[in-house]
Parts: C-alpha cells; sequence; structure tokens
C-alpha cells in the first residue's frame, strides 16, 4: 500500500515547483535593484571607496606641508625684522 495518494504527490510537487519559482522571481527582483542601484550610483558620480581613501592621503599631506611651509615663512619674516633693525 501506498503511504501517499497520487493527489497529494501532485498538491507537493506543485508546491514545491511555487516555492522555487517564487524565490526564483525574488532573486531575479534582488538582482534588478542591485542593477538599478549601481546606475544610480554611476549616474550620481560619486567616486569609489579607493579614490577617497586616495585623496584624503593627498589632503593630509598637503595639510602638513602647508604647515611646515608656514612655520618657515614665520621663520624667515623673523630672519628678515631682525635684519631691518
Amino acid at each position: 500500500m501506498q503511504s501517499k495518494s497520487k493527489p497529494m504527490d501532485d498538491l507537493a510537487n506543485l508546491v514545491t515547483n511555487a516555492v522555487g519559482a517564487v524565490k526564483g522571481v525574488g532573486d531575479e527582483m534582488k538582482a534588478m535593484g542591485r542593477s538599478q542601484a549601481e546606475r544610480l550610483i554611476a549616474d550620481m558620480d560619486l567616486i569609489s571607496r579607493d579614490e577617497f581613501e586616495v585623496l584624503k592621503t593627498l589632503v593630509l599631506k598637503s595639510q602638513d606641508e602647508n604647515e611646515k611651509l608656514k612655520k618657515k615663512v614665520a621663520s624667515l619674516e623673523r630672519q628678515i625684522k631682525a635684519l631691518k633693525k
């Protein structure tokens, strides 16, 4: 004697296939959403994390160099004042 009847097997297969189809649709929607988000970001002309880190490093180096140059100018100005006296 069979443990399941034919209609029950058919119903189980139908439910299994429906769940698989829903999962496939969900995966496709995620992929479409990701694609649209990437396109939106590209249209916004944003920079990547790597580009940001490079620019950040350059800005910090420039700030350090500016501070050194300010100190050098101040020192030279003091020397000029001392020579004029």
